[in-house]
């Protein structure tokens, strides 16, 4: 849509354009925790049935600067993506394409390099154990691929979108490289990023004191991690919060 058009209509009238103000909103609070790769990472959310239309981060913008109405939209069927105008990140073609054109119940994904669960990655052994609440979360429900390939372009996109076909797993702890958090709507995948991040910082924080860790049993992590998966409106109510303040402090998220 052409930007003098954009001037005539309401932006209310834009594509989509309650699920652009959850997605502008993600990226601007991800750039206030400091969880931001400078103008890397990405996040994208389906917009059609089967998954494979998709809003995402136009190509090298700080997401702190990320707008509603500058958010693209991508066609994960479309081969002719990256010679097209406004063309997204090559890398963020790759991964998120093959993830919403493989994996349809993966409505949001959101990629980032933050420090603690890229520490996490850099492990020899990179899985998250239960030795919280937070990380109780995460049992049974994120993969670790051990098997980085370099840049993720399209070849190691494919890759990486198979172990994301569990409904089950919502994170992939990508070895050497970072994470990726799939959910169901950006308030949900939003939410499960912030916990993912925070559970990392836990465990890491933990080996630091070269103490024996009290890791729960197997039973208590799954039955954590049940109750979590159905507690009632945490994540929904945790980004409304974010978009009040980000509307008293920053507005123009919304434009």
């Amino acid at each position: 849509m052409s930007l003098a058009r954009l001037q005539k209509e309401p932006l209310s009238n834009l594509p989509y354009y309650e699920e652009r103000v959850d997605l502008a909103a993600a990226f601007r609070w991800t750039a206030r925790l400091n969880m931001h790769e400078a103008v890397a990472n990405h996040f994208s959310l389906s917009v059609n049935e089967d998954g494979t239309k998709f809003l995402m981060n136009p190509n090298q913008v700080h997401f702190s600067r990320i707008k509603a109405s500058d958010l693209l939209v991508i066609d994960a069927n479309d081969p002719d993506t990256l010679s097209g105008l406004n063309a997204p990140d090559p890398t963020a073609w790759g991964l998120h394409g093959a993830i919403h054109r493989n994996v349809p119940h993966a409505r949001c994904a959101m990629h980032v390099h933050s420090i603690h669960a890229t520490v996490l990655a850099s492990l020899a052994d990179s899985t998250l154990p239960p030795i919280d609440q937070n990380s109780a979360m995460f049992f049974n429900r994120h993969v670790v691929d051990a098997h980085y390939g370099g840049l993720a372009f399209e070849e190691e996109g494919e890759r990486c979108s198979k172990l994301l076909v569990d409904p089950k797993v919502k994170v992939m702890v990508m070895g050497n490289h970072g994470v990726m958090v799939v959910g169901d709507t950006v308030a949900d995948t939003f939410n499960r990023m912030f916990y993912f991040e925070r559970a990392a910082e836990t465990y890491i924080k933990a080996l630091w004191t070269g103490r024996p860790l009290r890791t729960l049993s197997d039973a208590i992590a799954e039955k954590t991690a049940s109750e979590m998966d159905n507690y009632p409106s945490q994540a929904e109510r945790h980004l409304a919060e974010l978009k009040a303040i980000l509307d008293e402090e920053e507005p123009v998220y919304r434009n």
